[in-house]
């Protein structure tokens, strides 16, 4: 069985040309022989609107890595909340349906979901894998409905609560829940209503891109090397989690007492405040890059003096470690981090870096400039504890060997009911 082929199907909202780590797994998977489909909806994160390329010629996207793709229409997440709300149930409603009426005839030893917000994007893996009687596992990088709260998308007791027995229908119906963090585990059990073995739920956290791993990244042509001025770089989506007022209120701090210049790269919903903060502020230090592919990351990452993650403070986000952390660890670079909880932890942890506490601006501040006069020797050292830790924490290739191990062992249980 170790050496036999793997039918796998993956359901996932978000998939290539979209930057998202779920394109690793299916182009690992795909390489090692597996058969590998993958079930998506039409690409249009983060712009809110399909993607031209794919506009122009669908046909182009029909395949990955040797993987099948198959799209099902959704509306576009658009700019307004009401066009988000939309989008997600547009997917999975059309996923569950049409989805599945496009796999049929096909038989799947595995069933796995990418899990990132939101949820329901789970229900067409449930629905499909009663249909060809096929494990089903899940990977939970968000709780729901906590970050609905956490977002200030839901307060609504009654609306949370009914968003909490969807969630509860889908873990019940999972056959593996597959855990990004040690924080997720209490949360994840109490939707639990019927007893959950330990083999059911595993830790199974993420990894970095390739790219962020190489030895010796290219130098990007982003932002010009400046020795004498200590560069912090965050990148990512520009949200309101992200906690940017505070951010703001930390450059302001340092102004008059180090050199720092702060790049921040991507876009999101507070792309247009912070522009107008920078140019009303009269922020010269601070350059907002807009969105650019992840490949440009690395070489940028190269050219920074730390990395910067933030989080605004509550019980879910503390429990959650942003994907980026494990780019930055993996890019060899000190890290800077206004948050609290896992994330703050590892980083403490692995030796990489400082924290400070979320929505702490003048903590960020201090620790900035703690760092930008440290020794280059030490900052270098910070880096390398980082990277070794990541080898030894989230490796990619350990990750998604173990993945296939688990795929082989519930289809070995399956074959066996």
């Amino acid at each position: 069985m170790a050496d036999e082929k793997l039918r796998v199907l993956v359901v996932t909202q978000y998939f290539w040309p979209e930057n998202m780590r779920i394109n690793d797994l299916v182009r690992d998977f795909s390489e090692k022989g597996h058969e590998v489909t993958v079930l998506t909806g039409l690409p249009n994160y983060p712009e809110g609107k399909v993607f031209d390329a794919y506009r122009n010629n669908p046909a182009d996207f029909d395949t990955y890595a040797g993987a099948k793709v198959v799209r099902v229409p959704l509306l576009p997440r658009g700019k307004r909340a009401i066009q988000l709300v939309l989008n997600y149930l547009s997917f999975f409603l059309m996923a569950s349906t049409l989805g599945a009426f496009k796999l049929r005839g096909r038989k799947y030893d595995a069933i796995f979901v990418y899990a990132v917000s939101p949820i329901m994007a789970a229900i067409p893996a449930v629905v499909i894998g009663r249909l060809k009687r096929a494990p089903v596992f899940v990977w939970v990088l968000d709780l729901w409905p906590e970050t609905l709260r956490a977002v200030n998308v839901l307060h609504n007791p009654r609306l949370l609560s009914l968003v909490g027995k969807l969630v509860s229908w889908i873990y019940n119906r999972t056959d593996y829940l597959l855990l990004q963090s040690h924080g997720f585990f209490d949360n994840v059990r109490q939707y639990c209503t019927r007893a959950i073995s330990s083999e059911r739920l595993v830790y199974f956290p993420s990894w970095a891109e390739d790219d962020f791993s190489a030895p010796a990244p290219q130098q990007g042509n982003l932002i010009e090397h400046d020795p004498e001025v200590f560069t912090v770089v965050f990148a990512g989506n520009l949200g309101e989690a992200q906690d940017f007022p505070a951010l703001i209120d930390a450059v302001q701090a340092l102004r008059e007492k180090v050199k720092v210049r702060w790049v921040i790269v991507g876009d999101g919903r507070m792309s247009e405040w912070l522009q107008a903060q920078v140019d009303s502020k009269g922020l010269d230090n601070v350059l907002l890059l807009g969105r650019h592919p992840l490949a440009a990351m690395p070489g940028l990452f190269a050219q920074a003096d730390a990395l910067l993650v933030s989080l605004r403070t509550n019980d879910v986000f503390e429990k959650t470690i942003p994907g980026k952390v494990q780019a930055y660890l993996a890019s060899g670079r000190p890290i800077l981090g206004m948050i609290n909880g896992e994330a703050a932890r590892v980083i403490k942890e692995s030796g990489a870096g400082l924290a400070c506490n979320s929505g702490d601006a003048q903590g960020l501040a201090q620790i900035t400039l703690q760092l930008a006069t440290t020794s280059v020797e030490q900052r270098r050292e910070m880096g390398e504890a980082g990277r070794q830790y990541y080898c030894e924490q989230y490796s990619k290739p350990a990750l998604l060997a173990r993945l296939e191990t688990l795929f082989r062992d519930a289809t070995l249980r399956k074959a066996e009911t």
